[in-house]
């Protein structure tokens, strides 16, 4: 079902580097806010949009991906 992103909705990402076996690798925290939302609706949208990103699908496996979520 589509849902509205508030207009204040914001993301900010904060990406590491860092040893793995073999070399380096990434890792990301994914802040997101989406202000007016009830916790556990923000939480599935963020989640959703992370199943059909395509970044997301790109890096899946190989990158270390964290999702925060407020509202």
């Amino acid at each position: 079902s589509k849902r509205s992103i508030p207009a204040d909705a914001s993301i900010t990402a904060h990406v590491g580097i860092g040893q793995i076996p073999g070399g380096f690798g990434l890792d990301i925290d994914l802040h997101v806010s989406l202000p007016g939302l009830e916790q556990a609706d923000a939480q599935q949208l963020v989640d959703a949009a992370h199943v059909v990103c395509p970044y997301s699908n790109a890096t899946r496996g190989n990158v270390d991906v964290r999702l925060h979520v407020t509202v």
